[in-house]
């Protein structure tokens, strides 16, 4: 076999005979690192005979193929539970929780046998990480290993229906000439347990690292070996995690599963709205709530704006949990739309409970928790803001507008200032009150 050393982008795979500071694909600086490629000799396998070629009538299904895992809000992003034969990445931050989840998954389905192999942490680490967790099967099998080739054959010996192996960039092949958690090391190692599962019918969870940015370290070859990429998301200082499906060949991409930290691992939040609108203000200024959507979940949300009188000479924007473009875009609407002066404020937008809002349905409630704010006069605790604004400040219709106002009655809301362009139909609903609305002016004007 010969060898060849080539350069690899880190942030898009791209692939470079020498080393360049700029990536030609995506833009990015100083992301390429050395790689050695491996160039095989000619396949001597043999043609493939008539014999392994069969019809989709001749391959016997299962109505029961998805093994149930018992928590609600991971089977939600799955698609309905695991697929045997699946191998699924899990990502996310360091100290996000993936670890105890995955721990949590094995403690929750003994009759699968579940295999828990680690290589970064010792047996007696993950010993002591389980005792805090309530209700751990002790039966659970353990293997501290790194070497892919052994963890193949132990894979293939055991019994065991799911595998969780932690993490992908411990493990290493020694048919590679490469260090752990490098590009060729990650994108082999992945290959071989692709096959394995596909082989064994073995659902194998690979948990991955994630890069400064917040993708998933590694070639992006590696999403596209695996059948299910799940992302978890969340803020340090807050308890809530949102474990978001960014690809499933198996399912919808349009779920996520919310958990809270706590000192006895992770524990389901069923009804997110309730949880994140349970410590808000009342009769404060500048304090709106939002109906967003997260996946196909209507989702309502606290948003707060601070507007006071700057210092300096330039006003400070900041935004917390929400894209600060966007909210420049809002301010220059409501000073060119409406003539409302920002220009000698300092502004500041915050979203409570530590959730990232990329849902320009939002923008509605932004603006009257700006102006609210700056005007110093509190808006309705009983109202819920949904709409895009654009830049002739009129208000768009969004998606999924009659669940975000079914979700608003339940929790007890009596108003809902929505989009006159989202509403096709007449949206019957006894238990609330609905304001469509066709200009950002006539909404501030009905709200002050």
């Amino acid at each position: 076999m010969k060898q060849k050393l080539i350069y690899i982008c880190q942030n898009c795979g791209f692939e470079s005979p020498r080393w360049i500071g700029k990536c030609p694909q995506c833009n990015e600086w100083n992301t390429f690192i050395e790689d050695v490629t491996v160039t095989k000799k000619p396949s001597t396998a043999t043609k493939i005979g008539a014999s392994n070629i069969t019809t989709l009538a001749d391959i016997s299904t299962d109505a029961e193929y998805r093994i149930n895992t018992g928590i609600t809000e991971f089977d939600r992003v799955l698609g309905g539970g695991i697929i045997p034969g699946s191998l699924v990445l899990v990502g996310g931050d360091p100290g996000i929780g993936k670890s105890t989840l995955m721990l949590q998954l094995c403690s929750n389905i003994p009759q699968a046998q579940p295999l828990y192999i680690t290589g970064e942490e010792s047996l007696q680490q993950i010993k002591y990480r389980s005792m805090r967790l309530p209700k751990m099967d002790t039966s659970l099998q353990l293997l501290a290993e790194t070497n892919v080739e052994l963890i193949d054959a132990a894979i293939k010996s055991n019994n065991t229906s799911v595998v969780i192996i932690d993490s992908i960039q411990s493990v290493l092949s020694d048919r590679i000439d490469a260090t752990p958690g490098s590009i060729t090391q990650v994108r082999e190692c992945a290959m071989l347990l692709m096959q394995t599962a596909k082989k064994t019918g073995k659902a194998v969870f690979i948990i991955g690292h994630v890069t400064k940015d917040g993708s998933i370290a590694g070639p992006k070859i590696l999403e596209h070996l695996v059948d299910t990429v799940i992302q978890f998301e969340g803020e340090k200082q807050y308890s809530y995690r949102i474990l978001r499906c960014l690809k499933n060949r198996f399912g919808s991409t349009n779920e996520i599963g919310v958990f809270e930290m706590s000192d006895s691992g992770l524990n389901e939040v069923l009804n997110p709205s309730e949880v994140f609108l349970s410590g808000r203000n009342e009769d404060e200024s500048g304090v709106a709530i939002v109906g967003t959507m997260e996946g196909a979940r209507p989702i309502l949300l606290e948003v707060q704006a601070l507007v006071t009188p700057s210092n300096y000479g330039t006003p400070q924007r900041s935004a917390n949990g929400y894209d600060m473009r966007r909210l420049q875009m809002i301010l220059a609407v409501l000073e060119k739309r409406i003539g409302l002066h920002f220009g000698t404020n300092d502004v500041f937008v915050n979203i409570a409970g530590g959730v990232y809002l990329n849902d320009s349905s939002c923008d509605l409630g932004i603006a009257a928790a700006l102006v609210s704010s700056l005007r110093d006069v509190p808006l309705d605790t009983k109202t819920v803001f949904i709409g895009e604004i654009g830049l002739t400040g009129e208000v768009r219709s969004v998606s999924a507008l009659e669940a975000r106002i079914n979700e608003a009655a339940k929790l007890g809301f009596d108003r809902c200032i929505v989009p006159a362009a989202g509403i096709n139909k007449v949206i019957k609903n006894p238990n609330i009150t609905i304001k469509p609305i066709e200009k950002i002016s006539s909404a501030i004007v009905d709200l002050f």
